[in-house]
């Protein structure tokens, strides 16, 4: 079987193994209300669920928590002069985006998690 980091298109690469951030309001989910699952795209990992996300009004999907609490990994970010929480993938250690105090509760949390580092997968119809 094929290493699915080679099926990563070059903005995914780009933002789950450089770091990137994709433009504000450009990504796949940042305004996607179906229900269902996020998974890591590098390695489907389950990360968020939809019955956690909400409109941060910030253009990228936010979500209060991760489906639990061993599957997103924390990290001290320092890049652009800043410092800020950086959210990995804790299975293949991808970026997934950053997590910031000023969400809802119950964790006041904001998951703030770029599109192209995801794969949605609609439960709806189930």
């Amino acid at each position: 079987m094929k290493d699915p980091i080679n099926k990563l298109t070059d903005e995914q690469y780009r933002i789950t193994q450089e770091h990137g951030t994709e433009l504000a309001f450009s990504g796949a989910y940042w305004d996607k209300k179906d229900p269902g699952n996020y998974f890591c795209v590098c390695c489907n990992t389950k990360v968020f669920s939809s019955d956690t996300k909400y409109d941060s009004g910030s253009g990228w999907p936010a979500f209060f928590q991760p489906v639990s609490d061993d599957v997103v990994e924390l990290s001290k970010d320092n890049s652009l002069f800043m410092e800020r929480t950086e959210a990995h993938c804790f299975k293949c250690k991808s970026h997934l985006g950053h997590v910031f105090p000023d969400g809802p509760k119950p964790t006041g949390l904001r998951y703030c998690i770029n599109s192209a580092s995801l794969n949605f997968v609609n439960t709806g119809d189930q």
